[in-house]
């Protein structure tokens, strides 16, 4: 009787068992279906080295004109812009800073270093790679402070803590280390951010310069999970604190993780990008950027992008919207789900186009959790000199190659000169990237080149609008060229006339596939906003939809 009883449950337990091994890769499956299966381009090495791809087609472009890109080049920039490897072989750089003495410092969390990489000769690429400090707990930001003789201190934030150094200049290394804030370890996510807080004015606009104050530190420390209520007050947060590290306290809370801080050149004012949280689908909740400011609640992990509640995660019950200012704060800009936002940089005035003077550049290090990758570009987000959003479209893209990736950006690094870096913790390397200037000011579709005005160019009245475009763009030698204010009211209208054979509006010359020079001339009051938008409208005398075509740039009063 013992034996069948024994038998009987043995049979029974290995039923459950298979039932439960069943049940459990059948929801394995579909877990990796609806959330994993666009995991692999973050994750498999790629089949083609980029560093490869890039020193062959630069090889291969030595003799092509200054701000042409060949078709070779794996990443794609803007003409006027060219990429090339700044430094290779450096495993995961990350956070990059300017070094005391020259050239960059940074970071390697995953080797536990920090170590200066400089262009001796200035030829746009490294000559010597120094390891400035090793051993560390996955250091990630970094900050100098040097005084009036300059004797310098590097901080450096890992991942448990913040510590200070001596930084000597003479043999680029990091000594005499002093810990002077603790952080809390471990969790999904470990980068520790550091930045000096803007300096407190009196200015009437903003009550900020954008210059730091290196009395104040700000730090962020993201959360431990995707989504839960923390136990540690410091958890998904920046927190700022004396210099000294005394008084750690919070600065603004309800961020998820936010990586990457930047200080707004015009405003003074802190920019970070944050990461919205997994597992409600493709396309929820956004990434974000967003502008923190003291005391302010920005929603995780209730709520999220413009203040949408997250009721998949709160199931509480509320007299009032909990999420809405202000007691929560929206997104300023939302980024597609899961692209993963680290480095963020403003573009400086000198040296750069004038269209892209105050513009903010994002990287988006690229998904691991979505069905269809997104990510894996440098974004860039067109904005007046105040910060105000006026578009976005890519600035560096091509890491992302059917189902892998050659590289994932990190962070960015902006200079005066039209000089930019971008670390790349997949391909291990920093690319350089430089504007070489280009006579092709705005390309519409391989069909109409504008010249004049640029993007974001200040246009007064009479305006005069310069380009090339199709002869298919044309009927009768002309098309409509539209200025609206930035309510969209039209404030003038001109008629762009194609200039063949030096006669505007001539017929002979117009009626072909290639290129034709036109040339239109507006009049307008300034209006009351201070941007606007220039169309390009095909002309279309059929009047059948399927003929329509406009294009739109943005400009300045």
């Amino acid at each position: 009787m013992k034996i069948r009883f024994f038998m009987f449950m043995k049979k029974i337990f290995g039923i459950v068992v298979a039932v439960g091994l069943a049940v459990f890769f059948a929801w394995a499956g579909v877990f990796y279906w609806q959330n994993l299966r666009g995991i692999w381009p973050a994750v498999k090495a790629p089949s083609e080295d980029i560093v490869k791809l890039i020193e062959q087609a630069t090889s291969a472009s030595a003799p092509l004109p200054p701000g042409l890109n060949t078709t070779e080049m794996p990443l794609k920039v803007p003409d006027g812009f060219v990429v090339s490897v700044f430094v290779k072989g450096l495993g995961e750089p990350r956070v990059m800073i300017h070094a005391p003495n020259g050239g960059l410092l940074v970071s390697i969390p995953a080797s536990g270093k920090v170590v200066r990489v400089h262009d001796a000769n200035g030829d746009g690429v490294v000559d010597e790679t120094l390891t400035v400090v090793s051993g560390l707990n996955r250091p990630h930001g970094m900050a100098t402070r040097c005084d009036t003789s300059g004797v310098c201190k590097l901080y450096i934030a890992e991942s448990d803590r913040v510590a200070t150094y001596d930084y000597d200049n003479e043999r680029s290394r990091a000594t005499n280390k002093k810990k002077i804030i603790d952080l809390p370890d471990g969790g999904n996510h470990f980068t520790r951010t550091i930045m000096f807080t803007p300096l407190e004015v009196k200015n009437p606009l903003t009550g900020f310069m954008p210059y730091p104050n290196e009395d104040k530190l700000l730090i962020s420390v993201g959360s431990t999970c995707n989504v839960c209520n923390e136990k540690d007050w410091r958890r998904a947060k920046v927190l700022v604190a004396n210099a000294d590290g005394t008084d750690l306290k919070v600065f603004a809370s309800g961020l998820r993780n936010a990586p990457f801080l930047a200080i707004h050149p015009v405003t003074g004012k802190i920019w970070v990008t944050e990461m919205g949280r997994d597992l409600l689908g493709d396309n929820t909740p956004p990434d974000e950027v967003n502008i923190i400011e003291e005391g302010k609640n920005y929603g995780w992990p209730i709520c999220y992008g413009k203040n949408i509640h997250d009721n998949a995660f709160d199931k509480n019950i509320y007299i009032r919207n909990p999420c809405m200012e202000p007691f929560e704060m929206p997104s300023y800009i939302d980024i597609p789900a899961h692209s993963a936002p680290l480095g963020l940089a403003f573009t400086p005035e000198e040296g750069w186009p004038e269209q892209y003077w105050h513009n903010l550049f994002v990287a988006y290090h690229g998904s691991w959790n979505r069905t269809v990758p997104t990510g894996y570009k440098i974004a860039r987000y067109k904005l007046d000199a105040q910060g105000n959003y006026l578009g976005e479209e890519d600035f560096i893209s091509g890491w992302l190659k059917n189902d892998e990736a050659l590289g994932r950006p990190v962070d960015i690094l902006t200079e005066p000169g039209g000089i930019m870096y971008v670390s790349d913790d997949k391909a291990g390397v920093i690319y350089r990237v430089a504007y070489q200037g280009n006579d092709k000011i705005y390309a519409y579709k391989d069909l109409v080149e504008v010249t004049a005005p640029r993007e974001g160019d200040v246009v007064k009245s009479p305006l005069v609008v310069k380009g090339r475009a199709r002869g298919t763009w044309f009927f009768e030698a002309s098309f409509p060229v539209r200025l609206s204010d930035a309510q969209g009211k039209e404030i003038a209208v001109g008629i762009a006339q194609a200039q063949s054979n030096g006669s505007a509006g001539s017929p002979q010359g117009w009626m072909t596939a290639d290129f034709v020079p036109f040339e239109a001339k507006l009049e307008f009051q300034k209006p009351a906003t201070g941007t606007g938008t220039l169309t390009f409208q095909k002309d279309n005398p059929s009047g059948l939809s399927e003929h329509d075509d406009a294009f739109q740039i943005p400009v300045r009063f």
